[in-house]
């Protein structure tokens, strides 16, 4: 796979930065409906096409490197960090730390 193709798949997508695998999943299955060939009139090149953009999608996503580090946990939970910053203060419901 190159950049090249790899960022062809994201705009023929029309996917935003992030996603998560169920988003892309989703996105994959509202393209099928929308361009299948039986339901639509729409030549087989495009399914083609877009069934292809997915294999290489959905294979980066089953490579990806997951980090499983607490900085990264905060930045997939920001709810988390702010417990952490600031759970002692009362309005969170927390008490003045020791």
């Amino acid at each position: 796979m190159t950049v090249e193709e790899f960022m062809a798949a994201v705009t023929l997508f029309k996917l935003p930065e992030q996603v998560t695998l169920r988003e892309l999943k989703a996105r994959h299955r509202e393209l099928v409906r929308k361009y299948h060939p039986d339901g639509h009139g729409v030549d087989d090149a495009t399914i083609r096409d877009i069934n292809a953009a997915y294999t290489l999608l959905s294979g980066y996503c089953a490579e990806y490197k997951y980090r499983f580090s607490a900085a990264e946990f905060l930045e997939q939970y920001p709810e988390e960090r702010l417990r952490q910053q600031f759970g002692w203060d009362p309005v969170w419901g927390g008490a003045e730390p020791d």
